[in-house]
């Protein structure tokens, strides 16, 4: 039998493999390169994309803030409208009442009685003033509990005070006086149209 060496063909053989083996194994590691450089640039544009609408919608809530803070502002002016629209309204249809409250009180003082201060809260009134004496205080307070428009007058305080009172001015002669100061509160009434008109009439 003939005797053949196999040697050199399977060295080759092996070589061919070999090479074959690390062909493949270049093309599948290119192959994974270039998929992960698809799904990175992929993932890149889908975060770029994502960034853009976080941008735009941060944008828009900037401008709605804004708008937001016009809108408050806004709803502040149209208060302070309202608030004075009202009080101009209150003044207009409180102002026959006004003038029968300070017609009734500039009646009801007796004299030889001064009032220094007047405060309204809402329907109670406060007058602070002084009198020549205890009796004028007392007529004063009569006269309130028998009129149509205020009522309940209650005395808080009552005391003497000495006041200089000039008698001549040439020569300038003063004396001094005690008169009686007071401060008593008292209710207004609030009429009805109706219940004014008839006392206009009457």
């Amino acid at each position: 039998m003939a005797k053949i060496n196999l040697l050199p063909w399977r060295d080759e053989r092996r070589k061919e493999l070999l090479n074959e083996f690390l062909v493949m194994l270049g093309l599948v590691a290119l192959f994974a390169a270039l998929t992960v450089g698809v799904i990175h640039f992929y993932h890149t544009q889908l975060i770029d994309r994502q960034n853009t609408r976080i941008d735009y919608i941060d944008r828009r809530i900037k401008e709605v803030d804004k708008k937001i803070v016009e809108i408050k502002e806004l709803e502040k002016q149209k208060e302070r409208l309202l608030s004075r629209m009202r009080a101009i309204e209150s003044l207009q249809r409180d102002r026959p009442v006004i003038v029968h409250l300070f017609d009734e009180i500039v009646r009801s003082v007796p004299e030889g009685m001064t009032i220094t201060r007047l405060t309204q809260i809402g329907t109670e009134i406060t007058i602070e003033g002084e009198a020549q004496s205890n009796a004028r205080v007392s007529s004063f307070m009569r006269k309130i509990e028998k009129s149509d428009w205020i009522n309940k007058a209650k005395l808080k305080v009552i005391k003497e005070k000495k006041v200089k009172v000039e008698i001549s001015k040439q020569p300038p002669i003063s004396e001094e006086k005690i008169v009686k100061e007071f401060t008593l509160t008292f209710n207004q009434i609030l009429q009805s149209k109706d219940d004014e008109n008839e006392d206009e009439e009457s």
